[in-house]
């Protein structure tokens, strides 16, 4: 359905050695939909990422969170130490951060990949 990757590259996820596969979106051109698959071509994991060399929004306060804006690794980064949560379906992550000034706790919830909502923790 999604043809050939644009890309491809290996990825060392503790011991085991796995593929990370992109395609581009149309929708987003900024964006890459990512499939990681392990050892036999299993699928680990799907969401969408940055592209490479676009440019990633700058995420300084809990303000600069808008949906659809940010990606998991993106406020994973500008928020750490961010604490991964279980999300409410396979499609779904969550992140439990602290606002930098204030120390607030939040939960920044993910589809596919990308910000949807950040609630007070």
């Amino acid at each position: 359905m999604l043809g050939e990757p644009e890309s491809s590259l290996r990825r060392k996820v503790g011991d085991l050695e796995c593929n990370a596969l992109f395609w581009p979106v149309p929708l987003w051109p900024d964006l890459r939909f990512e499939v990681m698959t392990g050892p036999g071509g299993a699928v680990w994991n799907e969401w969408l990422v940055r592209a490479p060399g676009a440019a990633a929004p700058a995420l300084h306060t809990v303000q600069d969170l808008r949906p659809w804006s940010c990606t998991v690794n993106e406020v994973a980064r500008a928020f750490a130490p961010a604490r991964p949560m279980e999300g409410s379906a396979p499609t779904r992550w969550a992140l439990a951060i602290t606002a930098p000034v204030t120390g607030e706790p939040y939960v920044a919830e993910f589809t596919w990949g990308l910000l949807q909502r950040l609630l007070p923790r």
